[in-house]
């Protein structure tokens, strides 16, 4: 079974919450990135999410600390909805 990672950046207009993190975070970019899995015994080659993280500030950090937290893509694609809507405000 392979695994891959893609990466992107997404960009919140707004501060925002997302279900998973317990605090609102900041307007800006944020780095996601998705694991996926092959789907084995296909003719053609597919892959299924395994895993969505989102790199955010350190709660209790000073400077540039990180972390990486596990959130839900559907609840990643929700905070997106809401803060495109709320630019149409």
């Amino acid at each position: 079974m392979t695994i891959r990672s893609r990466r992107e950046v997404v960009t919140f207009k707004h501060p925002f919450r997302i279900r998973g993190i317990d605090r609102p975070l900041a307007a800006g970019n944020y780095e996601v990135i998705t694991d996926e899995e092959t789907i084995e015994g296909l003719s053609f080659e597919a892959f299924r999410r395994v895993a969505t993280m989102i790199i955010v500030p350190a709660e209790h950090g000073r400077g540039l600390a990180m972390e990486m937290v596990s959130i839900g893509s559907v609840d990643l694609a929700d905070a997106q909805r809401i803060d495109a809507s709320a630019s149409h405000d």
